[in-house]
């Protein structure tokens, strides 16, 4: 019995071993630290990092929003950024915990960047056309 004992102990500590940091993500930290390589492409050419978080493209003319209802999906506390081009000013409202409020300018390249902490849907609209831009799933960690 204790052979058994002894094998399903060493069958344990062998999964144990094996499943620790097989899908942990390095920290962030360490390749903003500056000891991590940077990343190239095939030719060998330095290539920006993975982008963490949610790009949104939105654009605002003659008085239309693209997107309108759309849907996409966040991780919570990763960052969620509406890239705005509008001919327009407006305000988008984010309805999460706690709401965000974003002025847009009449101007292409605005960029407006928050984070949602509390899983759920998260609904973001347009104030002054009174239109829904994109309802959000934000998932867990």
């Amino acid at each position: 019995m204790r052979r058994s004992t002894l094998a399903v102990f060493g069958v344990l500590v062998a999964l144990v071993g094996s499943g620790c940091g097989s899908t942990a993500t390095p920290p962030l930290e360490s390749s903003a630290s500056g000891n991590a390589p940077p990343l190239t492409s095939a030719a060998g050419v330095p290539s920006a990092p993975p982008q963490v978080g949610t790009l949104l493209p939105v654009s605002i003319a003659g008085g239309t929003v693209t997107p309108t209802n759309a849907e996409a999906t966040a991780v919570a506390g990763e960052p969620i950024t509406l890239e705005v081009n509008s001919d327009a000013s407006d305000s988008i409202h984010v309805h999460s915990i706690p709401e965000h409020v974003f002025e847009v300018q009449a101007r292409p390249g605005q960029r407006f960047e928050f984070t949602v902490e509390v899983p759920g849907q998260v609904d973001v609209e347009l104030h002054d056309l009174n239109r829904t831009i994109v309802t959000i799933t934000v998932r867990p960690r």
